[in-house]
């Protein structure tokens, strides 16, 4: 039985290649597997939240870091998250409530960071 999350999900996104290759890999997933994913997640948000506080460019060195690494956890662990993709999930963090209660959660304004740090990549 799917939660709510997962059927939104399916609902919005059940029809693409990576909502598919999301599916298929985590599948196989076990607890502790799930939880390395959540480490490789929190580093990458970790890094937004130290070059923000740092009051570092959203086009720094130390801000577009925080971006490869937040790629890489998303490739790593569910689907090959392209930079276009990355950019439509970053639409998704100032627009959703959710997503942005949880990177505001954090620090206050970091979701809206985290976007313009996203968009700001070539």
């Amino acid at each position: 039985m799917l939660n709510e999350f997962d059927q939104e999900a399916e609902e919005r996104w059940g029809t693409t290649d990576a909502f598919k290759e999301s599916s298929t890999r985590t599948s196989k997933y076990t607890q502790a597997d799930f939880a390395a994913a959540k480490v490789d997640q929190e580093a990458a948000t970790e890094q937004f939240v130290i070059a923000f506080g740092n009051s570092y460019a959203v086009d720094s060195p130390a801000a577009q870091d925080a971006v490869v690494a937040h790629r890489a956890a998303i490739s790593k662990w569910f689907y090959e998250c392209s930079v276009e993709m990355q950019k439509n999930l970053a639409v998704m963090y100032i627009e959703d409530h959710r997503f942005k209660a949880y990177y505001d959660g954090r620090v206050r304004g970091l979701a809206q960071y985290v976007h313009d740090s996203i968009m700001a990549q070539p």
